[in-house]
């Protein structure tokens, strides 16, 4: 049952084998792609005495064997000699990078290499930097999406590909020369074929190029100024942005204020759904694993459970939870924990009443026919159901609504200045769509600018 969300799991079936079981879950679980080990250990073996042998060694030659050994020289070498041979340059930089921020300033630092992060990587790369192109792919940024159409290298580290970022994969950086980093083979031309692969960890790799820089006189020679000017002219003619209607509140607008207002310091989560596009797009990034989201496993419901555990992890930083209210009613009984455990977790929910993300496919390209998508009661649509507000009072959480624009800035100041957890409901329209939208398999040629369901 667990086997395609784990990437390995156990099932303990003697009392004497737990050290060693558990001594390997956690090597397997932080060596090589990380990710998720299942320890299951069944009621009667719970309840056994046993003389536990700490020290017994872990027995997994197969997969110790196949980790990936350092870079090779010789294969950085050429990567650097492409980097020296190009014009129009890209880093296209994902989750695999998350331990490696400070390498990557530095090679951008060095060779002054533009960078677009995917949805995983936000904040591997500081978003505020003059070189950040901020996000790619389906609800990317016009300007990263058109230095990654016109580039002539993409140098492709801790990525796989994924088709919210390719959409058509045939048409994605088709004029470029591709170099992909990985740790794990599995990812290496499964979906895009390299010019260049180097399976090894993209900290090792970018420490060695940075070694390999430094020590030569080739970095005086690399000038990609033009690039970066034409780069920033796109920046300057196709900004994010967003109309805006009386006093309603556009769920971008209350977004930035939490940006301004926390200066781009706290971790946030996010369910599924426009409002994780939205804080994708509009919240600052500028640090790894600031940002928390399920990104391609889709799990609604992701961003309270989440939050709660960056707040124990990172006392004294602020947590946000950015949910919509169809994703935090998935999970929304984990206000008893943070109350109980007093978390300074802030849930703030973008509420529309609706499955957003849907209700833009809906009206983009099924003529707005409504399919179980309206999460309010038809009977009486104009009040706001469920109400968060009184379910959250219930938990003995402090919580306010708010309707207009003008109380948005106030309200939010409040919600961050207000110790331990507290919930924060924002009205917003529901015709409001994720914008640019490249449509899934489409290509940058595609890209949709605007248009919402009004």
């Amino acid at each position: 049952v667990t086997r395609s969300i784990t990437k390995h799991n156990y099932l303990v079936l003697d009392v004497d084998d737990i050290p060693r079981v558990v001594q390997e879950a956690f090597f397997l679980a932080s060596s090589g792609r990380p990710g998720p080990v299942l320890v299951d250990i069944p009621k009667d073996i719970q309840q056994q005495m046993a003389v536990p042998v700490w020290d017994t060694p872990m027995s997994l030659p197969g997969y110790i064997a196949r980790l990936p050994k350092p870079p090779a020289t010789e294969l950085l070498e050429q990567v650097l000699r492409l980097v020296g041979e190009s014009r129009r340059p890209v880093l296209y930089v994902g989750g695999g990078c998350a331990a490696s921020g400070e390498e990557l300033r530095r090679f951008v630092e060095m060779t002054g290499i533009p960078v677009t992060t995917t949805l995983m990587g936000l904040g591997n790369f500081p978003g505020d930097d003059p070189l950040s192109l901020r996000m790619l792919g389906m609800h990317g940024t016009v300007y990263a999406n058109y230095a990654v159409d016109k580039a002539d290298l993409l140098l492709a580290f801790g990525v796989r590909f994924d088709d919210r970022v390719t959409g058509k994969i045939g048409a994605f950086a088709s004029r470029a020369k591709i170099v992909h980093i990985d740790i794990d083979p599995a990812e290496i031309g499964k979906n895009k074929q390299p010019h260049v692969s180097i399976c090894a960890d993209v900290k090792l790799a970018l420490q060695g190029m940075n070694a390999l820089l430094e020590g030569s006189t080739s970095k005086k020679s690399l000038d990609f100024g033009s690039w970066q000017a034409e780069l920033d002219q796109q920046k300057r003619e196709f900004p994010l942005g967003y109309k805006t209607f009386d006093d309603e509140i556009q769920p971008q607008y209350a977004i930035q204020v939490l940006d301004e207002l926390t200066k781009g310091e706290a971790i946030i989560a996010t369910g599924v759904g426009q409002h994780q596009m939205w804080a994708a797009q509009y919240y600052t990034y500028k640090r790894p694993r600031q940002w928390l989201s399920s990104a391609g496993l889709g799990a609604m419901g992701f961003g309270l459970p989440a939050a709660a555990g960056a707040a124990v992890a990172n006392p004294g930083i602020t947590v946000v939870d950015i949910d919509g209210d169809g994703s935090f009613l998935m999970n929304i009984q984990e206000l008893a924990m943070i109350r109980i455990e007093n978390l300074p977790v802030k849930v703030f929910v973008l509420n529309n009443q609706h499955l957003g993300m849907v209700v833009q496919l809906e009206d983009r390209f099924y003529k707005a026919n409504r399919a179980h998508t309206y999460l309010g009661n038809p009977e009486n649509e104009s009040e706001i159901y469920p109400d968060f507000v009184t379910i959250a009072k219930g938990f003995n959480i402090p919580a306010v609504r708010v309707t207009k624009k003008s109380e948005v800035h106030a309200a939010i100041k409040k919600m961050l200045e207000t110790p331990g957890p507290y919930l924060l409901d924002i009205i917003v329209p529901h015709q409001e769509h994720v914008l640019p939208m490249i449509p899934s398999g489409g290509a940058f040629k595609d890209m949709i600018l605007e248009g919402d369901g009004r």
